[in-house]
């Protein structure tokens, strides 16, 4: 009987053997291009480029006043290793992911993913360049090349705008197999295509001190074949109210409403919206939401409200500690100071972008995330409100079209507030905000025609009209910083923005410094001189004095 065991338990083995290929090199667990799919790659870089933009969005939001940025210094607020997180995220992650699936979708003939990825590989590269300038391309993603050199930014640019024309072809495709998942559109590819296109006015606007011939006649092309995005048309990221794990709810919301605090807001851009121009932005109330309606006398609470303005803001006349007397509770540029217990009484994010609470003066504590839409909010990546804006500028700094500006300026404004409206009133927010405007003696609309008015007349009056025109382009971009960073650079507006508590912080980033993951793994990685090294389509004039 042992005999008779032993011969099957042998017969087994060497049948077991015989039948399998085994190839001790192959790691099972490892996804090859045999057990990838497409479906599922596609998913990762679409979810991947969702958190390179916020990375970078919540930099230039810090960075532009639009929400409060720490640290007294730019140097210490931007070391070596701020941009590690961006850094890994684009070339491990999404430029590797893309690079994996381009075979795959093209034998499948998968002519849709291949037009998203394409898609989100132009935006990825623009945004490297945008935020480090020279970075590694043309050799970065070769298996065998370990030590990859940077390549000119305008190439890397220009590459870029190569991927655009290939993904509108794939877009264009009569026939394609395969049906991705499609984050941001839903499968409608005629807006993907309009997507290309406004990124390619983007391309040419960032070109237009460098070669404005080029970016002139490129824009006029684009605004005679008139298919950019426009109203419906908004590339959004949008988020849901789920808190199972992987939480759907928007970050910020996140952030603010599980147990109050969360980001400080700036005191100089509340100001703009609420003080400023005499009157309320019709968005303010959208923008965040107000714990209290009065200002705190508590020096515990707000530490400035006991102390002098610097010098500095003294002599310029700028707005210091607080924006006004109503409970809009932030922070001043580069202020460095701890948190006090203050998290249930400083101002919140609303209801847009991020999911929140209308602010219908009830002004309650926010901890709680079942409060407001719940943090079913959005990433405003490309809004039709955009274009307008875009081409506000292109009229006036390329054709010196005043009127066209004014005109493009205007529409611009339009757009967003009713796309913010629109949005929200499409939440859970809709009753509060009915509620409130019903008991107001003057609707929406009336407050958005005379906002209107106003810059209207304002604009035709000024002596330095791409000032109004970037200023209402800082206005609309809350909840994007990627695209306020750019419009600073590129234009230096709005005018006399709000300095540092320190008189000398430091180097404003023109760029950011080549961080640590790529720094100490290459060894032809050489770092920038500094934060004030300029990309290659900033010949703006150098130092921080100019962005003031």
């Amino acid at each position: 009987m042992k005999k008779y065991i032993y011969t099957l338990l042998c017969a087994a083995t060497m049948l077991f053997a015989s039948s399998c290929d085994l190839d001790l090199l192959d790691d099972p667990n490892a996804v090859t291009a045999s057990t990838a799919n497409p479906d599922f790659i596609l998913n990762r870089i679409q979810l991947d480029y969702r958190n390179f933009y916020q990375g970078l969005s919540n930099s230039g939001m810090s960075l532009t006043r639009i929400v409060n940025q720490g640290s007294a210094l730019y140097e210490n607020a931007y070391p070596v290793s701020a941009g590690n997180g961006w850094w890994n995220n684009s070339y491990s992650n999404i430029l590797a992911d893309i690079k994996f699936l381009e075979p795959l979708a093209e034998e499948a003939d998968l002519q849709r993913h291949l037009g998203i990825a394409k898609t989100i590989e132009a935006m990825t590269l623009f945004h490297l360049v945008d935020a480090f300038g020279d970075v590694p391309y043309s050799e970065a993603l070769n298996p065998e090349e370990f030590n990859p050199s940077i390549d000119p930014g305008k190439s890397i640019y220009d590459a870029a705008f190569a991927k655009l024309n290939e993904a509108a072809a794939h877009f264009a495709a009569p026939v394609s197999s395969g049906s991705p998942n499609d984050y941001y559109y839903g499968r409608d590819y005629t807006k993907w295509i309009k997507l290309v296109n406004t990124l390619k006015l983007r391309y040419f606007l960032n070109l237009r001190l460098t070669d404005a011939g080029t970016a002139g006649s490129g824009i006029n092309a684009l605004i005679a074949e008139n298919n950019m995005i426009g109203a419906g048309d908004d590339f959004v990221f949008r988020f849901g109210t789920s808190r199972a794990n992987p939480d759907a709810r928007h970050p910020n919301f996140v952030g603010s409403y599980t147990s109050g605090g969360g980001t400080y807001h700036s005191t100089f851009y509340m100001w703009h919206m609420t003080e400023a121009k005499g009157f309320d932005d019709p968005r303010a109330r959208f923008y965040w939401y107000r714990q209290t309606l009065v200002n705190s006398t508590n020096a515990d609470e707000i530490e400035c409200i006991n102390q002098i303005a610097p010098p500095h803001y003294l002599s310029g006349g700028y707005i210091y500690c607080l924006p006004g007397d109503r409970g809009y509770w932030g922070r001043d540029h580069l202020d460095p100071d701890g948190v006090p217990p203050d998290g249930l009484r400083r101002t919140m994010w609303g209801i847009y972008p991020v999911g929140g609470r209308f602010d219908d003066d009830s002004a309650a504590p926010v901890n709680n995330p079942s409060l407001g839409a719940q943090g079913e909010g959005i990433y405003p990546i490309m809004l039709a409100a955009y274009v307008d804006f875009m081409l506000a500028e292109a009229a006036l700094e390329i054709n010196g079209d005043a009127a066209a500006a004014k005109n493009y300026m205007l529409s611009g404004i339009q757009k967003h507030m009713e796309y913010v409206t629109d949005f929200a009133l499409a939440t859970a927010e809709s009753g509060a905000i009915n509620d409130f405007f019903d008991s107001q003696g003057s609707s929406l609309d009336d407050d958005i025609d005379s906002y209107l008015d106003y810059v209207g007349a304002e604009y035709d009056n000024a002596s330095d009209k791409m000032n109004v025109i970037g200023r209402e382009y800082w206005l609309s971009l809350f909840g994007n910083g990627v695209e306020s960073y750019n419009l600073y650079r590129r234009t230096g507006k709005p005018n006399n923005m709000q300095p540092a508590l320190e008189a000398n912080p430091g180097d404003f980033p023109r760029s950011f410094l080549y961080p640590n993951v790529y720094m100490v793994t290459n060894n032809k990685a050489s770092q920038k001189s500094g934060l004030e090294a300029q990309v290659f389509w900033d010949n703006n004039p150098g130092g921080s004095a100019w962005v003031y």
